[in-house]
């Protein structure tokens, strides 16, 4: 009986230790893919990633400036979820059903040479070349797919260095949270998150950033979104127009239904009175 139970505990133990190293694998891949693509430094503080249950839960992800720039951290990202398909995953390829990216602050930096930190970022340094950023890299970025991905970004910063002494900044909040489907390249991914936290900024004028370059290649993520939200809109006015109405109609019934009640009790002479 003791046997039996050492070895159920056994297996206890080496289903927690697994579970345990396989988040820390994972962990480590998804920082070096980030950095691949990106270019720079990616840190999370925790990893959690299900085997029953396909989901992950990411806290505390940053994506850091190269050197030379005061402020460490270019994204604040305090959460990300995934839903993913393992049997996808099992056979190489990154395929996640939903995706929830969270970032509560995007800092662009201008130092004190005057460069710029998001000119540091591979889609950026690759739509200056008029190349495509995979056409600049020796080894290959991981397949991608996302069927349906949920942005919401708070807050943009725009610090400036580079006339000398305490930065010049200017703060934007945001406050966007919009859908997209099916993403199939992790460089648009990149290129989608800058071009929707600056589009609503006056940051790309600031700094001098061309910003329709990385527009272009996510145009039709763009066009999916804004197609969304009028499809929304529409479905919303229609709702509305029909609850109108019906109000309408209820209010009339009503009225009906009084102004019989009335003529009845006070016999009014423009109703007459009914036979007795």
């Amino acid at each position: 009986m003791k046997k039996a139970l050492f070895i159920v505990i056994g297996i206890v133990v080496l289903i927690f230790v697994l579970a345990f190293a396989k988040d820390i694998i994972i962990k480590i891949s998804v920082e070096k893919g980030v950095q691949f693509v990106t270019g720079l430094p990616l840190k999370m503080e925790s990893f959690r990633a299900g085997i029953i249950k396909t989901l992950v839960g990411i806290r505390g992800l940053r994506l850091y400036n190269p050197k030379g720039y005061k402020d460490k951290i270019m994204l604040d990202m305090p959460e990300i979820y995934v839903d993913y398909d393992l049997p996808a995953i099992m056979k190489g390829k990154v395929h996640l059903e939903e995706m929830h990216i969270n970032v509560k602050e995007f800092v662009v930096i201008k130092n004190e040479k005057g460069e710029l930190n998001l000119d540091s970022l591979k889609v950026v340094q690759a739509q200056k070349e008029g190349k495509k950023p995979e056409e600049k890299e020796k080894g290959k970025a991981p397949e991608i797919q996302i069927d349906s991905l949920e942005l919401k970004i708070g807050k943009v910063l725009y610090k400036d260095y580079s006339r000398g002494g305490e930065p010049a900044v200017r703060e934007f909040d945001v406050n966007l949270n919009e859908k997209y489907t099916n993403i199939r390249d992790p460089y648009k991914l990149v290129s989608l998150i800058v071009v929707r936290a600056l589009m609503n900024t006056t940051i790309a004028s600031l700094a001098n950033f061309d910003l329709g370059g990385l527009k272009g290649t996510v145009s039709g993520a763009l066009a999916s979104v804004e197609k969304i939200a009028v499809e929304t809109a529409a479905k919303t006015q229609e709702a509305a127009k029909q609850a109108v109405q019906k109000v309408g109609e209820a209010t009339t019934d009503a009225v009906k239904k009084t102004t019989e009640g009335l003529k009845d009790v006070f016999k009014l002479p423009f109703g007459g009175s009914k036979e007795e």
